[in-house]
């Protein structure tokens, strides 16, 4: 069915357009003879007509997913899109190349020709290690507390490494050693980001030094926020900035409500735009980035704050390499985040600029578009010179 008829459909019933688009196969073409098929199994909304530029610089996820169809194409081949968890899609070519993230590549590695390469691009620590790390968390949670509340970043099993021939892989050693099991060759591509900032050469970092930023996407407990406003309200005069989606999760809200909005030194935003001048004013008023998530696969919030100057203080399974500018909490302890607190607020005001500079620096060479680009695309020649095709 065309694209009109879809969107037309869409106005009377976004339940047909939603399952409609789940079955959509989008279609890409060289414009000279293709030198054959790729099937990516990743997210077809980049590749829509009414998809917004904007939508481009939401999640890296958008941009990626299609730099990666755009790198196979600019080869010579022909790349056919269908979305993650497209559970009814059966190819009916033969592809010289399937690419998957997650949940398809066991499904569709068997109906593949046996010459077709397997590739799995993972964007995350292994399933099981981030089911149980995120189960430990609530765990430890419920003995603190005594509540339960919801896991929200669980992960459905796949077997996809086991069927790939190998994976590009985003993350630093953490997320590839949840992998290494499998002995598949893993190639590391580098996270880019969809913003960039200035230096604050002008901000004053003594003013500052005491105040810490909280930055993250859905799965507060996950990402490490109750061990954060935790550790704040025994350090009252250490100031807590919070940046996510709060509101979205009623357990974790009701069960923080009062350390979230009625505590002097937490102040809670909420989700915010990164574009906005109100998350620039954050940046200015903050030193540091607090982020003792357990499981990610390269984390994107702690990109961005490293693109703004902000100093690390991250756990090791946060996924990124933070060399000597920051701190990497091996166990995030409350009795280990405050250490870490006092040490990077216990820093000269000279200090302080020359790390946030360097988390600044480092992030420009390591985690942008162009690097991102750069890693896949060497990629994609290695796999082509090593193909029949």
């Amino acid at each position: 069915m065309g694209y009109n008829s879809i969107k037309e459909w869409a106005v009377k019933s976004k339940t047909v357009f939603d399952t409609l688009i789940k079955k959509e196969v989008i279609t890409l073409t060289p414009k000279k003879k293709s030198r054959g098929s790729v099937l990516l199994s990743y997210l077809t909304n980049p590749f829509r007509f009414h998809v917004s530029h904007s939508y481009l610089h939401s999640h890296t996820n958008q941009w990626e997913c299609a730099h990666i169809a755009q790198a196979w194409l600019d080869r010579g081949y022909s790349v056919d899109i269908i979305d993650w968890n497209n559970n009814h899609f059966i190819p009916k070519k033969d592809y010289a190349v399937f690419l998957d993230i997650h949940s398809n590549m066991e499904r569709l590695a068997p109906l593949m020709k046996e010459d077709c390469r397997k590739i799995l691009h993972i964007t995350g620590a292994h399933w099981l290690f981030q089911n149980t790390a995120e189960y430990s968390r609530l765990l430890s949670l419920q003995k603190r507390k005594n509540i339960t509340l919801i896991p929200r970043r669980t992960v459905q099993p796949s077997m996809g490494i086991e069927y790939a021939d190998c994976a590009t892989i985003l993350g630093n050693s953490f997320t590839q050693g949840t992998f290494a099991y499998s002995k598949k060759p893993l190639y590391p591509i580098h996270l880019s980001t969809n913003i960039q900032f200035p230096f604050f050469e002008n901000k004053d970092f003594g003013k500052v030094r005491k105040n810490y930023l909280w930055f993250g996407g859905g799965g507060m407990v996950h990402k490490g926020l109750d061990l954060v406003i935790e550790t704040f309200c025994e350090l009252p005069d250490y100031h807590l900035t919070v940046c996510g989606p709060v509101s979205h999760e009623a357990d974790f809200e009701k069960a923080y409500y009062k350390e979230l909005y009625e505590t002097p030194n937490i102040m809670t935003i909420g989700s915010i735009d990164v574009h906005s001048s109100q998350f620039l004013e954050i940046i200015r008023n903050n030193i540091a980035l607090i982020y003792p998530s357990c499981s990610e696969g390269g984390g994107g919030s702690v990109i961005t704050c490293l693109h703004a100057g902000l100093i690390p203080i991250i756990s090791y399974e946060s996924s990124v390499d933070i060399s000597e500018f920051g701190i990497l909490l091996r166990d995030s302890t409350t009795e280990e985040i405050i250490s870490a607190l006092k040490e990077i607020s216990g820093l000269s005001d000279t200090d302080l600029k020359i790390n946030s500079k360097k988390s600044w620096n480092y992030a420009r060479e390591n985690h942008t578009r162009e690097r991102f680009t750069k890693d896949y695309e060497e990629f994609v020649s290695l796999m082509i010179s090593t193909m029949r095709i």
